[in-house]
């Protein structure tokens, strides 16, 4: 699985909000905190609000905070909300992309490998991160 910057910044966002249970964090606390930028920062945290990860405040003392506890919030959550579904090859997410998946001997093994970083990925949760 290719995790993209987009998807690193992300779970870095989430790490520090997680760290800051209580209230709203502006977004160029967070980005200047975890060295985003802060316009990038800003989007992928609206990202993470169209994901139900994160919540946002408007107003002068807006910002984000979780919008579930850190230990309801797996490292594969935030990235699938950011990058959707990944692996490290595309006929491990649907077979139709490639003609040879049904008898290829490889695709077995990208499949395994998918399903191991992902369960991986899922039992890591923010609580335990921080």
């Amino acid at each position: 699985m290719y995790v993209t910057r987009e998807a690193d910044y992300a779970v870095r966002c989430v790490l520090y909000l997680a760290r800051k249970a209580n209230g709203i964090t502006p977004v160029n606390e967070i980005a200047k905190a975890m060295h985003i930028p802060k316009s990038f920062s800003a989007k992928i945290l609206q990202r993470l609000v169209k994901a139900g990860i994160v919540i946002s405040g408007r107003g002068i003392s807006g910002g984000f905070s979780l919008a579930k506890k850190p230990g309801n919030i797996s490292i594969l959550d935030v990235v699938k909300a950011i990058q959707g579904d990944s692996a490290i090859n595309i006929c491990a997410i649907d077979k139709k992309m490639c003609r040879l998946s049904s008898t290829c001997s490889v695709h077995p093994v990208w499949v395994e490998l998918r399903g191991i970083i992902e369960k991986r990925l899922q039992k890591e949760n923010f609580a335990k991160l921080i």
